[in-house]
């Protein structure tokens, strides 16, 4: 039997990149997957094939996570179309980087917004339907400088550090109803994101790493498995990094 055969999971921001690659992964393990992103583009046609191809249902819906009753409608909708969520992946975020001494208000609190106020946003409005099911995961992508901090990133890396915060009230908080809820934090990981820094900055950065490779998002990907999966079901409150041991 497949690992998630069965399931039904939520995967925001899953057009591209980690969140994409959770959806393709999370499908050839048997889960059903809603995913959402800002817009219906191509990116989003394209994966609801993949999935549809795999042999699940695959439904894109377009929400944007960082408004509350957004949120909540989105949640809503996916319960009337999958009639349940038993796994919410919170992978939505966006990068605005710069030092401090220049850094905007804008890019502050468009950062806060996206990266932590939406996970506060979907997991207040799923937990709801988890209680009533007396079970469910919830994964927090968060992220390795959200654990050590990077200069250039204060917003950045105080959104994923909040996360950590969150992840470990709601697990005490939802834990007694069998919820779970956990965070993995990856570390330098072939995105478009880091695909924009310039060869001399990653292989700088590679070095750091004791694998001495860039992680791929598949690598995010099996984490989210295992914490989807019953693997993990005495597993919560946790971070899981997934760096090649950059964050030692």
């Amino acid at each position: 039997m497949k690992l998630l055969e069965g399931k039904v999971a939520l995967i925001t921001g899953a057009s591209r990149g980690i969140g994409k690659a959770i959806a393709l992964k999370y499908a050839e393990e048997g889960a059903d997957i809603a995913f959402s992103d800002l817009f219906y583009d191509d990116n989003a046609k394209e994966l609801e094939k993949e999935l549809q191809k795999i042999g699940v249902k695959g439904k894109a819906f377009v929400s944007d996570a960082s408004s509350f009753s957004a949120a909540e409608t989105l949640i809503n909708n996916v319960i009337a179309d999958f009639e349940k969520i038993d796994i919410l992946v919170n992978n939505a975020g966006i990068t605005r980087d710069n030092l401090l001494l220049r850094m905007t208000e804008a890019d502050w609190d468009i950062v806060i917004k996206v990266n932590l106020k939406s996970v506060f946003n979907l997991t207040k409005a799923v937990q709801r339907f988890m209680l009533k099911q007396r079970s469910g995961s919830i994964i927090n992508m968060s992220s390795v400088v959200g654990l050590s901090g990077n200069g250039g990133q204060s917003n950045y890396s105080a959104s994923k550090a909040g996360l950590i915060g969150f992840t470990k009230s709601i697990a005490m908080e939802l834990g007694s109803r069998n919820i779970r809820c956990n965070a993995i934090a990856p570390g330098f990981i072939e995105t478009e994101m880091t695909a924009k820094l310039p060869d001399d900055v990653k292989k700088d950065w590679i070095k750091t790493i004791p694998l001495r490779r860039s992680g791929k998002p598949e690598d995010v990907a099996k984490i989210a498995v295992f914490l989807g999966s019953d693997l993990s079901d005495y597993v919560t409150a946790q971070v899981i990094s997934v760096c090649g041991g950059m964050n030692t």
